[in-house]
C-alpha cells in the first residue's frame, strides 16, 4: 500500500493587529467528565455546548460500548441515559488520556471483559498506578508489563472499593479516573497520593467540584487524600464552558500582533484555571479583562519573558513556550516534567521545534529555558500533537514561512482550528 503523503500546512502571517471575536467549543475536560458522571447517574443528563472533537467522540463510543445510551444527534445538546453496564469488547482510546484513565474503572462496574487500546503513541502513556489501584480494590485487569496499553478489564458488575495508595505524579487523571466512578463502588474509595506533587491540580479540583454537583460525597480536606462515599449520582444538566487550552493560541495572537481577541460566553465562575492564565498573560504584556462580553485579551505591542511554575497548567506550556520564543527577554518554564508522558515527549518536541526555527532552547529536567533569537522559516514536526500545532501557528503569525508537518492533529480537541485561525487573521 502506498504511503499517504501529508502536505505541510503553511501558518498564515498576520499583516497587522488581529481584531476578532472567536467562538470556541466546550471544554474537553468538562465534557468528558460530564459524560462519565452521566453514565453512572440514576437518571438522564444533558450536556449543553459539548466539545465536538476526537477525544469526546472516543469517550462517547467507549461509554456506548459499556451500555450507556448517548444521543449526539444535536451538536449543541447531548443526552446521556444510563443503563445497566455491560462490556461489549474493544474500546479505542485513541490518544485521549481521559478515555484511557476514566473508563477502566467504569469497565470494572460492567459485566464482561473490555479491552482497551489506542494509537501507537498511546502505548507510551503511563497507566501502571491506575492498574495497580484497580487490582487492589477488587478489579481483575490483564495487561502487559510496564503498566501501559493494551489492557483488559474483566468486569463483574460490581467493585469492592476501599483505600488505595498510589503515585499519581505522572498525571492527575490517575486519581480523577478512580474518583469519578467511586460513588458506585460498594465501599466508595479513599485515594492517598505518595510521591512528587500531583500535576495539573486544577483538573483534580474540577473532578471534585463536578462530583459534588452530581450529588457525591467527597472529602478532600487532607492534602493528597481524596475520599468519595458510596452513594447515588444524580442526572443533571451541564453547561459546558469554552475550552481554556484551546483558547490560549487565540489569546496569544493578540499578544504577538498587538491586537484584540474576545472569547464570548466565558462564565464568571469557571472550573478551569482562568485566573492563573490571566496572571501569566499579564506578566507577558497583555491586558486581560473578564466582562459581560466575555474574556478579552489585548496585546500591548511587546511580549515579555516569563519565569513560571506551570505544574498546574501543563496543557498551556507549548503555546507559552512559543510566546517565549517571540519575547523580549529569556524565559524559564518549569514544573512540567510530566508532559514528557503526554501525547508525545512535549519537552523534547518543543525544544526541537523551536530550535528548528532559530530559538535557543535548553531542556531542563522539568521544563525549558528559552532565549529569544531571530527566528526563521522552517517546517515544524508536530509529532501528531495538537498543542505543538497550536504553538507553531502562533510563531507563524510573526515569522513568514513557518509550516506544520500535520495540522490535522488539531482534530483531537479543536477540529475547526485551521479555519478559525485563518478567519481570525483575515478579520472574517
Amino acid at each position: 500500500m502506498a504511503k499517504l503523503t501529508v502536505i505541510p500546512w503553511r501558518a498564515p502571517v498576520a499583516a497587522g493587529p488581529v481584531d476578532a471575536v472567536v467562538h470556541l467549543p466546550g471544554s474537553k475536560s468538562v465534557t468528558n467528565r460530564a459524560l462519565v458522571l452521566g453514565a453512572l447517574a440514576t437518571g438522564p443528563s444533558t450536556l449543553s455546548s459539548p466539545l465536538l472533537a476526537r477525544d469526546s467522540a472516543l469517550m462517547v463510543a467507549g461509554l456506548r460500548a459499556l451500555g450507556t445510551h448517548v444521543s449526539t444527534a444535536a451538536d449543541d445538546r447531548w443526552v446521556v441515559r444510563p443503563g445497566p453496564l455491560h462490556a461489549a469488547g474493544h474500546i479505542d482510546v485513541g490518544l485521549a488520556g481521559t478515555v484511557m484513565r476514566f473508563l477502566p474503572p467504569v469497565a470494572g462496574l460492567a459485566a464482561g471483559p473490555a479491552t482497551f487500546d489506542g494509537d501507537a503513541l498511546a502505548r507510551r502513556r503511563p497507566l501502571g498506578p491506575l492498574i495497580d489501584a484497580l487490582r487492589r480494590i477488587g478489579v481483575r485487569v490483564d495487561g502487559g508489563p510496564g503498566g501501559v496499553l493494551p489492557l483488559t478489564v474483566h468486569g463483574t458488575g460490581e467493585v469492592r472499593g476501599g483505600e488505595v495508595v498510589i503515585d499519581a505524579s505522572a498525571s492527575s487523571q490517575l486519581v480523577s479516573g478512580l474518583l469519578l466512578a467511586a460513588a458506585r463502588f460498594a465501599r466508595g474509595i479513599t485515594v492517598r497520593h505518595v510521591g512528587p506533587p500531583v500535576p495539573a491540580a486544577p483538573h483534580l479540583r474540577m473532578t471534585v467540584q463536578m462530583l459534588r454537583s452530581a450529588g457525591a460525597g467527597v472529602d478532600d480536606a487532607t492534602p493528597d487524600v481524596w475520599s468519595v462515599a458510596p452513594g447515588r449520582l444524580s442526572g443533571r444538566g451541564w453547561e459546558i464552558e469554552p475550552d481554556l487550552s484551546s483558547a490560549l493560541p487565540f489569546f496569544a495572537a493578540a499578544l504577538v500582533t498587538a491586537g484584540t481577541v474576545v472569547l464570548p460566553g466565558w462564565p464568571r465562575s469557571s472550573m478551569q484555571p482562568v485566573e492563573q492564565l490571566r496572571g501569566l498573560l499579564r506578566a507577558m504584556g497583555a491586558d486581560v479583562r473578564l466582562g459581560t462580553g466575555g474574556l478579552t485579551v489585548r496585546g500591548t505591542g511587546r511580549v515579555h519573558g516569563l519565569d513560571a511554575d506551570l505544574s498546574g497548567l501543563s496543557e498551556l506550556a507549548p503555546v507559552l513556550a512559543a510566546l517565549a520564543a517571540l519575547a523580549d527577554s529569556p524565559s524559564t518554564l518549569h514544573g512540567v516534567g510530566h508532559i514528557r508522558g503526554h501525547e508525545t515527549d512535549r519537552l523534547a518536541v518543543l525544544a526541537r521545534a523551536l530550535g528548528t526555527l532559530g530559538a535557543e532552547v535548553t531542556e531542563l529536567a522539568d521544563g525549558l529555558r528559552i532565549v529569544p533569537r531571530p527566528l526563521r522559516a522552517g517546517v515544524v514536526d508536530t509529532d501528531r500533537d495538537h498543542r505543538m500545532a497550536h504553538a507553531a501557528a502562533v510563531i507563524g503569525l510573526a515569522v513568514p514561512g513557518v509550516e506544520l508537518s500535520d495540522v490535522a492533529c488539531t482534530s483531537k480537541t479543536l477540529p475547526d482550528f485551521p479555519a478559525l485561525w485563518s478567519a481570525m487573521i483575515a478579520g472574517d
